[in-house]
């Protein structure tokens, strides 16, 4: 029979009663949790994956610019999650945020519908020469950053609400949020690869309005399957704090305190009892060696005439895992590069290559990136279920591996995966000197295909890395601002997003002053993409060295285990 109790951590229906529920029932409050994911993925990648072929397509706009533009808007989507990540933390809660971000998405998806199926709409073209008015720009960009904004919101609070199902005071549960975090990858990877695989070869062969409209359908279903879970969600309640002000408080304290002697004994320090943290539904941070220079916040002596009192050493921990994620989350802007090439230049390149399949079917570009998919669904059940299990027997970890090593191994996949890159483009080179071919409406004689191991490659990386980050950033951020850490996962793929723009414009301008050429140009089969790959293979390969260096010295957050019954400590409140 299942164990039921009174949660410890906080957790309330929406009415704002306790929670007396089993671990079955918190399983299909995340399936309902994961459905929505699962559409809102399927919604979501059907806008972002032929993004750049419909706008150098349909908009007629440059490849540089359409690159930018589409890393652009991808990387307000996925840094957006900062704001959402806020107005939960700070005003709603996770669940009126995400019922919030989902009005947004919907005005967004109906607004793309509508600019991209009615005529009025569209481009004409004047001589055979086909331009997007000014009005038609606007509208288009307002309906696709209308999305942004909605799926930004939504982002981290999803993955939030589904992890705040289980109990984080009962060690079993905490084994089992890790097997949610790796079905949340793969459930996004369920939805990418049906966006990348059916959506795609509908707007391509269909037209873009119809393909969009089976989005908006998608992105309801997704809507109507979260709100048929809200009679068993568990909701965190959330207290009515400014969080800025509690991060500056501890510098602000220990700048204060800057003249006084700090204890060698960190048990001299100012901290309530455990049992105040047990009794308020919260978990007490104990002190690490880390940013000792914060610790002088939590002097005992500051507080002679009363009116400055001494941080708690939670409250000191609290800021210095900040100060420690923000390390990492630098460290994962250049990998996150990677997710931006994906959706733009390997599109583009597999447009130049010979894509039939037989006499009557040509592979859409965008499609191949549903490899990418395919091997995250096959290696993470594996990974989950195999390499986890086998890990944790040798290791002693709940999660076989230190959260920071799982990341290392998927940025050396990454390395790996940018040398293959580099070699496969110098392939495509030479059979473009071989065969002679100037123009890029000329298609090279070289199957996408030999795009596939690069894809391949990268799903590997993506395995290790998709659920690693985000349980990483969830895991080590302050427990009252899980939805924030969320956050820094989604921002680290905005802050690849913009990097990637910028670094596409400078290579841009840099070629162009050196050779009079741009290596990115419209027509690829004169470009030099292969630099840009190498310059992505040295840039990627010395960020791993550095990671190495940091993840070593890296210190984890230590937080009370104790596992406490529920019931006992409301009797004794009684």
């Amino acid at each position: 029979m299942e164990e039921k109790g009174y949660t410890l951590d906080g957790t309330v229906n929406l009415n704002g009663d306790p929670v007396l529920s089993s671990t079955t029932g918190k399983w299909k409050a995340c399936i309902f949790i994961l459905a929505n994911q699962l559409f809102d993925r399927f919604a979501y990648f059907g806008v972002s994956a032929n993004l750049v072929i419909y706008m150098t397509s349909e908009l007629h706009k440059d490849m540089v610019s359409s690159v930018t533009s589409v890393n652009n808007w991808s990387g307000t989507a996925w840094l957006t999650p900062v704001l959402g990540a806020y107005i939960a933390d700070s005003y709603l809660g996770r669940f009126w945020t995400i019922t919030f971000a989902l009005l947004i998405y919907a005005i967004g998806m109906g607004l793309l519908v509508l600019t991209t199926a009615l005529e009025c709409f569209k481009p004409k073209c004047i001589n055979e020469i086909c331009k997007a008015s000014s009005t038609q720009l606007t509208l288009f960009y307002i309906s696709i950053y209308t999305i942004a904004l909605g799926s930004g919101i939504l982002k981290p609070n999803l993955s939030t609400f589904g992890a705040d199902q289980f109990d984080d005071f009962r060690p079993k549960e905490k084994v089992l949020k890790v097997s949610f975090f790796n079905w949340w990858a793969f459930n996004t990877a369920c939805g990418t690869l049906a966006a990348t695989v059916f959506l795609v070869y509908i707007q391509e062969r269909f037209g873009w309005g119809l393909g969009y409209g089976i989005s908006a359908i998608g992105f309801l279903l997704g809507a109507v399957s979260f709100f048929m879970g809200i009679p068993i969600y568990r909701h965190k309640s959330r207290q009515c704090k400014s969080h800025a002000n509690e991060f500056f408080s501890v510098p602000m304290a220990a700048f204060r305190n800057r003249k006084l002697h700090l204890p060698s004994n960190p048990s001299e320090l100012h901290e309530f009892a455990l049992e105040h943290y047990i009794v308020a539904g919260r978990r007490q941070i104990y002190h690490t060696p880390r940013f000792r220079f914060l610790d002088k916040a939590a002097i005992k002596a500051s507080n002679r005439d009363g009116s400055n009192p001494p941080c708690t050493v939670t409250q000191v921990e609290t800021i210095k895992a900040i100060l420690g994620m923000i390390g990492i989350w630098l460290l994962t802007i250049i990998p996150s590069n990677f997710w931006a090439v994906e959706v733009t230049m390997f599109v583009k390149q597999g447009t130049t290559m010979d894509r039939n399949l037989g006499p009557n079917f040509q592979i859409p570009a965008a499609s191949l990136w549903s490899f990418v998919v395919v091997t995250i669904l096959i290696c993470l059940p594996i990974y989950d279920r195999c390499f986890v299990p086998f890990m944790r027997r040798r290791t002693g970890l709940h999660r076989g591996l230190k959260m920071l090593h799982r990341i290392v191994i998927g940025f050396s996949i990454q390395v790996l995966a940018a040398a293959v890159m580099y070699f496969v483009e110098l392939r495509r080179m030479e059979v473009i000197r071989k065969e002679h071919i100037t123009t890029g409406t000329q298609v090279v004689p070289m199957s996408i295909f030999w795009l596939l191991p690069q894809h391949v490659i990268l799903g590997l990386a993506n395995t290790f890395l998709m659920g690693g980050l985000l349980e990483f950033f969830y895991d080590q951020s302050p427990e009252q601002m899980k939805v924030l850490g969320t956050a820094f996962y989604t921002s680290t793929v905005a802050a690849g997003k913009y990097t990637n723009s910028l670094l596409v414009s400078v290579i841009d301008n840099f070629s162009k002053k050196l050779s009079g050429k741009s290596w990115l140009g419209n027509n690829l089969n004169d470009s030099h993409v292969d630099y840009y790959y190498a310059i992505l293979f040295v840039m990627s390969a010395l960020n791993l060295s550095l990671f190495l260096w940091v993840q070593r010295r890296y210190i984890y957050k230590k937080e009370n285990e104790n596992e406490v019954n529920a019931i006992e400590i409301l009797k004794e409140e009684t």
